[in-house]
């Protein structure tokens, strides 16, 4: 009887012993486990030239789409998950019309906070910063900013309007490009060729992968909506969405951006690829004017709904 007590002793030891190992390292194997720490999504990288999940941050699904002269990233914010790709961009002249970049943040506040604003058919898909070496040049910040950020310094500024190759991105797309094109009274550097640059590079490859059914794109300043055009004509669907996005806003509505010759413009390059585009250009260089573009955008996106 003594040894039976004896061998009942050690396995009650010996059995506690393992339960007390298994409780420590509970925590390790537990997914449930709180207390361990939870990788952050938001930190994962995404290699350029490699294709990979989008990355998930608090502002929906992110694409990095390439990156500047300096290495910074170019994003791609997308919204909803139909078939028919709406693309909306901003920062195309980086510091110089640093307004541009805050109406296309102020889009993304808006889809965060009224996900169901998007119809069901529908992806919307957001460059706020097309030129982030152009913008940090003047606001301190390739990403998101605030007015106050701003240098007051007007020859900053226009630099800003160009990339690190102080080329004009906006004369760097194929349609009817030359090296030297046009910027007010000024003469601009269109680049070496076509989409030479890497930030334009990015948004060919972008927008020919995927063919987005539509595009607006935000400038400043002169208070209107433009149509596309690349010597073939204004594109019907181009007609529609500019009247719409024109009438829905309060802007003025053109059906060309004729105040002086430009070549290489971007908008007008999806013209010659068949894709619907407009230029909206906010009335001056410091406004959102986000009621005026948030009716503009809700236009558009109630056409395009089946």
């Amino acid at each position: 009887m003594k040894y039976i007590i004896v061998a009942v002793i050690a396995l009650m030891l010996i059995g506690g012993g393992f339960y007390y190992y298994s409780a420590k390292n509970l925590s390790v194997e537990n997914p449930n486990d709180t207390t361990q720490p939870v990788p952050d999504i938001a930190t994962t990288t995404t290699e350029l030239g490699t294709t990979t999940e989008p990355t998930v941050t608090e502002r929906g699904d992110q694409t990095v789409i390439g990156s500047s002269v300096d290495g910074n990233a170019i994003t791609a914010y997308h919204y909803g998950e139909g078939d028919d790709e709406l693309l909306f961009i901003g920062g195309i002249h980086g510091g110089y019309s640093w307004n541009t970049a805050l109406v296309a943040y102020e889009l993304m506040d808006y889809l965060d906070a009224n996900p169901d604003a998007i119809p069901d058919n529908i992806t919307v898909t957001v460059i706020p910063v097309m030129n982030p070496d152009g913008l940090d040049s003047v606001v301190g910040s390739t990403g998101r900013f605030e007015a106050a950020d701003v240098s007051r310094n007007e020859a900053q500024r226009i630099a800003g309007r160009f990339n690190a190759n102080e080329v004009d991105l906006n004369r760097n797309f194929d349609c009817k490009w030359q090296p030297e094109s046009t910027w007010q009274t000024r003469t601009v550097s269109g680049g070496a060729s076509a989409f030479s640059e890497p930030e334009s590079k990015a948004i060919e490859t972008y927008v020919t992968n995927n063919t987005p059914t539509a595009v607006v794109t935000w400038y400043s300043a002169a208070g209107g909506v433009y149509s596309s055009n690349c010597e073939k004509g204004v594109l019907a669907e181009t007609r529609t969405i500019t009247d719409l996005y024109a009438k829905a806003s309060g802007y003025s509505a053109h059906a060309e951006f004729d105040y002086y010759e430009i070549t290489g413009d971007m908008v007008n390059w999806f013209a010659k690829e068949n894709i619907p585009a407009i230029s909206v250009l906010l009335t001056n260089h410091t406004d959102t004017e986000w009621n005026k573009n948030k009716a503009g955008i809700d236009a558009i996106l109630e056409h395009y709904a089946e």
